[in-house]
């Protein structure tokens, strides 16, 4: 079972006040009945918090918790490859 982005469920029970609950790796926004202006609001909120940009239509509103757990933790995991600069022993 994949676990949860801590991030998402801070948002989506704070923000959102999507209940515990409810936060499954197999929910998707739909299923948590969050509309379009929700799920761009919930985007935002990734990108400015985590530096994670994607379209909230293709991503956000069809994709599963888990598959946006995967996502997020990609990008973050891309971002830190590519700020380590490699250190070359040659003169």
């Amino acid at each position: 079972m994949t676990t949860i982005h801590p991030k998402i469920t801070e948002v989506l029970t704070g923000t959102f006040k999507v209940p515990a609950a409810e936060i499954l790796p197999e929910s998707t926004m739909d299923s948590l009945e969050m509309d379009s202006l929700a799920v761009a609001e919930f985007a935002v909120i990734i990108k400015e918090t985590l530096g994670v940009s994607a379209d909230s239509e293709k991503l956000y509103k069809d994709a599963t918790l888990a598959d946006i757990t995967a996502y997020i933790d990609e990008a973050i995991d891309s971002a830190e490859s590519e700020a380590t600069v490699p250190v070359s022993n040659t003169r």
